[in-house]
């Protein structure tokens, strides 16, 4: 009998009953069943998240805020109009520069510098307002926080680095970051609102400042977790010369003319019914259902590449998308409108995932980063497409025939996805 054992002998008649009892040894945890606590059962996982968080949230924040406090103070929304859309295109121009940088050199060394640059601008942008200092430096600082780093891609470069060769596990990453920004979009608007009606004008750029900032150095602090950084020699071509990212951006800029659209024409055609106020929450319940669909599709199990999928899914948008048409053009009614875009927004978060994962897997691994920040490039350039091709249709016609703008632009992302190469790699 092995020493460890303990022998312990006992006597039933004449007969001895021999029973060996061993050390009882480290317990093993139960793996959880739920792919999202499998995810998050991971060291550092959750402190990088929560951080990345309080930094996403402000996205959806920073313009509406500014809206805002300049139409408030300036009294003019075409001034307000202008200031954000030259933000827009100066994070355009700036985004994958900041990336690559993050590629380059760390995502703590570059993100915390470019949050405090960028939280600067809004600052100096709150000044101004304040002061009564000319239009032009309105433009400067707004322009400014284009610094502001890409918080969504640098999340999911270091999911990419912690479940490489877990393709299942990363498609459940990619699909909890797509319903985080689907969340953030829907909740920073209307905190932003609130602070800024309820409070004084400046309450939403300020909140923000503070949530970028705080949120950047939690995120920034978990070093466990941050993906290593990669030699010049090592890091690749730059993402725009390699095979099908292009043709994935122009797909992602068609997308973009989707989500573009669909939020002006929203606005206008409740201003139209009389219920400008509800707006918001119409434009929050497609947000809910892209972000329920994300937390859903995340948990499947998926058989076959993304190359196959994308096209699916954009096919199930193009469909969903004509359902507010018809409740526009059909009923008039607002509250069928509001239900037809939860259902559309269900077909959101599957598209933009499977997208993701193609960037990633298209990208060299030295620029992750600057990867997603082209593919969130391209998506803002379709925003800023789709939302003055939508006043333009609205201000000639009307807005329920201007939501013909959304499915036709998902059509043309369909016929581009299409057409990409489908490479015989699995997943």
């Amino acid at each position: 009998m092995p020493e460890d054992d303990h022998l312990f002998l006992g006597v039933l008649g004449d007969r001895p009953i021999a029973a060996a009892v061993r050390p009882a040894g480290p317990r093993t945890r139960a793996v959880p069943r739920n792919p999202y606590l499998r995810l998050f059962a991971r060291p550092g996982t959750r402190a990088f998240t929560a951080g990345n968080l309080l930094a996403r949230l402000p996205m959806g924040m920073f313009g509406v805020s500014a809206v805002l406090m300049i139409a408030g103070s300036r009294g003019s929304y075409a001034l307000a109009g202008a200031v954000t859309a030259t933000g827009m295109a100066a994070t355009a121009l700036a985004g994958p520069w900041t990336a690559r940088l993050v590629d380059r050199h760390g995502q703590a060394r570059i993100a915390v510098p470019a949050a405090l640059l960028a939280a600067l601008g809004s600052l100096a942008l709150v000044l101004c307002v304040r002061t009564g200092a000319p239009d032009w430096t309105l433009f400067a600082c707004y322009a400014a926080t284009a610094t502001t780093p890409n918080t969504g891609g640098m999340s999911r470069a270091r999911w990419a680095h912690l479940l490489r060769g877990d393709p299942a596990a990363l498609h459940t990453a990619n699909s909890f970051e797509q319903a985080a920004d689907e969340l953030c979009f829907m909740l920073g608007p209307i905190l932003a609102a609130f602070l800024c009606t309820a409070l004084f004008p400046e309450a939403g750029t300020l909140t923000g400042v503070l949530l970028l900032v705080t949120g950047i150095g939690l995120f920034a602090a978990q070093r466990g977790t941050e993906p290593p950084v990669h030699p010049a020699p090592d890091r690749g071509r730059p993402p725009l010369r390699e095979p099908g990212i292009p043709s994935l951006l122009a797909v992602f800029a068609a997308t973009g003319a989707v989500f573009g659209s669909l939020e002006v024409v929203t606005i206008a055609f409740a201003d139209a019914s009389g219920h400008r106020a509800a707006a918001g929450a119409v434009l929050a319940l497609q947000a809910a259902g892209s972000c329920a669909a994300g937390l859903g599709y995340g948990a499947l199990r998926l058989a076959g590449p993304p190359e196959r999928r994308f096209p699916r899914c954009l096919a199930a948008m193009t469909f969903l998308l004509t359902l507010p048409l018809l409740a526009a053009t059909a009923t008039g009614s607002l509250p069928l409108l509001a239900v037809a875009l939860l259902v559309a927004g269900m077909a959101t978060a599957p598209t933009m995932v499977t997208g993701m994962a193609l960037i990633q897997r298209r990208t060299p691994g030295g620029r992750t980063n600057e990867g997603m920040t082209l593919a969130v490039t391209a998506l803002l350039t379709g925003i800023a497409t789709g939302s003055a091709t939508a006043g333009w249709l609205i201000d000639r016609f009307s807005p329920a025939p201007a939501y013909t703008l959304a499915p036709a632009a998902a059509a043309i992302a369909l016929t581009l996805a299409m057409r990409m190469s489908h490479p015989a790699s699995g997943e």
